[in-house]
């Protein structure tokens, strides 16, 4: 049986299938624990009334999601291409130690009182995604 060009050209390949199930797979994770981590932080307020158990439940089951979009996140990168990994291998090197040395030098400023307001943990979250983004964005600009 003979395939032209065309046709191999056309169908996904089982490498590009399975990339594409572990990134759906990392989105869904990702959200599942995005919206535990709403419920987490608004349910006390608006939904239970502040009862303690349910909102230590809140948190265990936000705890258990977020290592299931981790272990989500292990399985995208494994299925990567070396390139791919190695671009991410970089990016996430490069976030983690800024984000070690800007977040502790934010910390110091504010138990300094050198800034008016407080350091808060959702600025260094922001900083990281950021931070983040834009070296994957980089890292693929080089691999071109």
């Amino acid at each position: 049986m003979k395939h032209n060009n065309d046709e191999v050209v056309s169908k996904p390949s089982e490498w590009s299938k399975r990339n594409q199930h572990n990134t759906s797979k990392l989105a869904l994770w990702t959200t599942i624990w995005v919206l535990s981590m709403a419920l987490t932080n608004f349910g006390p307020h608006f939904i239970w009334d502040f009862d303690s158990t349910l909102t230590i439940l809140a948190v265990l089951l936000n705890f258990a999601l977020g290592l299931k979009m981790v272990t989500a996140n292990i399985q995208h990168i494994k299925g990567l291409d070396e390139m791919q990994q190695r671009i991410q291998l970089n990016a996430m090197g490069f976030t983690l130690g800024l984000s070690l040395v800007a977040g502790l030098t934010y910390s110091n400023l504010d138990v300094l009182d050198l800034i008016t307001f407080h350091a808060e943990i959702s600025h260094l979250v922001i900083f990281m995604g950021l931070t983040y983004i834009t070296a994957t964005f980089i890292g693929n600009r080089k691999y071109q």
